[in-house]
This record gives structure tokens, C-alpha cells and sequence, in this order.
């Protein structure tokens, strides 16, 4: 009985590998193509769907780095700008940042049609054009997310949604195009592979531009300038939100490959995690040191430091670079954090050091790192010169356009809510909800 189940297995074998093979014994070229095209945009998808979890992600941080008066309205930012930014990215951003045009801007393919020729800076992947829309979208929605924590607490939440328009609709397009989409800084020789500056120093630097127009929070600094602590209501909320943002990092580098090419998004996957690794280890060691405990809240941001600083190089440098390089985000998020504290810039979650600061420092880094153009790795100083130039070009452009915007909305709309309603708490006077409604008179102090 075993031998006839056995013949037969072999026979079906055989039958199968006809329609499989050619006649020389060779895998046709056509099934290769195809299999090869469904793989690579599956795997974009699923890179797509992690990203998009990171938004889960960046909302637990916030809210457990906040305080449980102002959850709700920290919620409703995170939903309502992948929302708003979902449609400004498909009708004006995508086009803008891909789209042909000029070393500026793009200035082709609104709407996103399915037609790909509208996009000649992405002929390089071979997944659809819509495939390509939708792993891109999470990404600017990130950069989007980034400015909430350094805007918590204090931030209209109608001028927050005009805001969101404009990041995603333009201002981080035009980052995108000069550096991914065949712009003047893709010329020039920048490289950000999956996007330390493009996406994180982009949100990181106007995060800062927001909270300098807003000024810290109510009771943030005493009568000599010295900055008081601010406890977050729920530090294990933060730690699972830094886990999801971990796990979606594994989309986010990787996903930039944008091809399921086994090899290349094995290796990205081990640089990152190695990255968030030696970034939580050496921010808590930093943390120790100068707060006198290994404080939880920084060795959390360590990690997240540690996966910005790798983002730009990930897929070009080796796993010992990769450890160096996070560690020093977790040492620099660290001192970045009490920097600001220091300047009277009140960032409730560490989104400017996080992002903003260890973005330009991975991306700065990969200059010396890259393990064929780098200073360390006998390439010379052209790319690091490249990089320098990217990283404050990029700086230049949002403190502009994020001044611009902020204090335009500021003398439209206005910008911040007032003193009773800070007091009171963001959920009660936008929202008229509460996260914790059994417990509002410990979130009422």
C-alpha cells in the first residue's frame, strides 16, 4: 500500500513539474516573472500593514507618556491624521513627492492613477503603482504622528487636523522628492534608505518648530526656569507602544526594499533589531549616569532612538556598524532630551530628540558607516558631505515652512486652548469624553 501511494505521489510530481519546467530543464522565464512580481507585492502589502500598525503604536506612547486628563484627545489625533493624511497623500502628496517634475517637486500623477508611467522615480520597484501609494502613505502618516507627543497637552485639536493637511499634502511630499523621488538632493548623492531625515527628522524638526510657537505646558518650569517633572499616567501603555513600534520597524526597513529579495530584507531585519537594542542599553547606561537611576522612560525612548539613528543605513551596513550606530542614538536621544528641558522646549514624549535629533544623526552616521562609501570603509568624504548637506537642508526647510505654518494657524485659528481648558484637561473640552471616567478626580490634578 505504501509502495502505491508512493508511485503515485512521484507521479503527480512529474505531471506537475511539466506545466513548471521548460524542456531543458530550466524554470520558464514568464513563471519566474510572475512569481516574483506577486511575492514582491505581497510583501510590500504586509510591510505596508506594519507600518500602518505603528500608528497603534505611536498612540500608546503618547498617551501613556501623557497625562490621563488628555488621552482621548491624544487618541483622536493619532486616528484623525492617518485619516486626513490618507486623503491629502492620495490627491496631492504622492504626486508632489514621485510624481515627474522638477529637481523641486513633482508636478504629475494626482489622485495616484494606476498608469505607473506618471511616476518614473519608482520604475526601479516592481510592484503596482497603488501597491507602492499605500506603503508610502504610512510613512508620511508617520511623520505626521511624530509632531502629536511634542504638541501634547496644549494643542487646539481643530488646528492640529489643518495642520496634518499640510504636512502630508506638501511639506513632507517635497522631502520626499528631493531625496527619494529623483530630486536635487538624490542627486547631489544623499542616501536615506528607508528615512532617518525623509520621514523622521522631517516630523522630528516640526515637532520642534510646534512647540516653540506653543511654549511648554502650564506648570512645566518654576519661577527660575528649571524645568519640573511631568509624569505620564501610564508608563505601561508607553512600553507596549514602544514594542508595537518596534515590531512595525521590521515593515518600515525592511518594506523599503520594496521586494520580497530574501537576503536583503534578512540582513535590514537584523540591523534594526541590533540597533533598538544597544539604543535601550546605552540610554539607560546614559540615564543612570546623570539622573542617578535607569530610568524606564529613557532607556524606552533609547530604543526608538536607536531604530531613527539605523533607518537611513540599514540595508548598507554591517551588523557590528549597525550596533554602533543605535547605541550612540541611545546615548545622544539622552542628552538631546535634557538639552531641550535645558532651552525651555517642553516635548512631553521626546519626539524632537527621538526623531529629530537621532534622525540626523543616523543619517549623518552613515557617512562614516556605509560599508562602500563610508569615511571608515576607505569611500572618502563624498558621502558624508552629501549627508551634511541633506540633513541641514532639510532642517533649513522645516523650521521655515513649520514656522510658517504654526504661527499662520496661530493668528487664524489660534493654535493653543486656553488656560482653563489646559487645566481641566484636552478630553473633557474637545472631546467631552474621558478615558478613565472612574477615575477622573486623580486625573483632574
Amino acid at each position: 500500500m505504501k509502495s502505491k501511494v508512493i508511485i503515485t505521489v512521484l507521479v503527480l510530481t512529474c505531471l506537475l513539474s511539466l506545466n513548471v519546467f521548460a524542456l531543458n530543464g530550466s524554470i520558464e522565464g514568464e513563471k519566474v516573472s510572475d512569481a516574483k512580481y506577486m511575492a514582491d507585492t505581497l510583501w510590500v502589502l504586509l510591510a505596508a500593514f506594519l507600518v500602518f500598525f505603528m500608528q497603534a503604536g505611536f498612540a500608546m506612547v503618547e498617551s501613556g507618556f501623557t497625562r490621563a486628563k488628555n488621552a482621548v484627545n491624544i487618541l483622536m489625533k493619532n486616528l484623525l491624521d492617518f485619516s486626513m493624511g490618507s486623503i491629502a497623500y492620495w490627491a496631492i502628496g504622492f504626486a508632489i513627492m514621485f510624481g515627474t517634475g522638477s529637481a523641486f517637486m513633482g508636478l504629475s500623477g494626482w489622485f495616484v492613477p494606476a498608469d505607473s508611467t506618471a511616476f518614473a522615480s519608482l520604475e526601479w520597484s516592481s510592484v503596482p503603482t497603488h501597491a507602492a501609494w499605500l506603503f508610502q502613505l504610512v510613512f508620511a502618516a508617520t511623520a505626521a504622528t511624530i509632531v502629536s507627543g511634542a504638541m501634547a497637552e496644549r494643542t487646539q485639536f481643530k488646528s492640529y487636523l489643518i495642520y496634518s493637511v499640510f504636512i502630508t499634502g506638501i511639506i513632507y511630499p517635497i522631502v520626499g522628492h528631493w531625496i527619494w523621488g529623483g530630486g536635487w538632493l538624490s542627486d547631489f548623492g544623499m542616501s536615506d534608505f528607508a528615512g532617518s531625515t525623509v520621514v523622521h527628522s522631517t516630523g522630528g524638526w516640526l515637532a520642534l518648530t510646534g512647540a516653540v510657537v506653543l511654549g511648554p505646558r502650564a506648570g512645566k518650569y518654576d519661577s527660575d526656569g528649571n524645568p519640573r517633572p511631568i509624569a505620564g499616567h501610564n508608563l505601561p501603555l508607553a512600553a507596549l507602544g514602544v514594542f508595537i513600534l518596534w515590531l512595525g520597524w521590521f515593515g518600515f526597513n525592511p518594506g523599503s526594499q520594496m521586494g520580497a529579495d530574501a537576503a536583503e530584507i534578512s540582513g535590514i531585519a537584523v540591523t534594526t533589531n541590533l540597533a533598538a537594542a544597544a539604543g535601550a542599553i546605552t540610554a539607560m547606561i546614559t540615564a543612570w549616569i546623570f539622573l542617578g537611576k535607569p530610568d524606564a522612560g529613557m532607556s524606552l525612548n533609547g530604543a526608538l532612538a536607536g531604530l531613527v539613528a539605523i533607518t537611513a543605513g540599514c540595508a548598507s551596513v554591517s551588523p557590528i556598524s549597525a550596533a554602533i550606530i543605535g547605541a550612540l542614538g541611545g546615548i545622544v536621544v539622552v542628552l538631546s532630551v535634557l538639552l531641550f528641558e535645558k532651552l525651555r522646549i517642553d516635548d512631553p514624549v521626546g519626539a524632537i530628540s527621538v526623531h529629530g535629533t537621532c534622525g540626523a544623526l543616523g543619517t549623518i552616521l552613515l557617512g562614516f558607516f556605509d560599508s562602500s562609501n563610508g569615511v571608515f570603509f576607505g569611500g572618502g568624504f563624498g558621502l558624508l558631505w552629501a549627508q551634511i548637506v541633506g540633513v541641514v537642508a532639510v532642517l533649513v526647510w522645516c523650521l521655515v515652512t513649520g514656522f510658517i505654518l504654526f504661527y499662520g494657524i496661530k493668528a487664524v485659528t489660534g493654535l493653543r486652548v486656553s488656560e482653563e481648558e489646559e487645566q481641566t484637561g484636552l478630553d473633557y473640552e474637545e472631546h467631552g469624553a474621558s478615558a478613565y471616567p472612574d477615575f477622573n478626580v486623580s486625573s483632574m490634578r
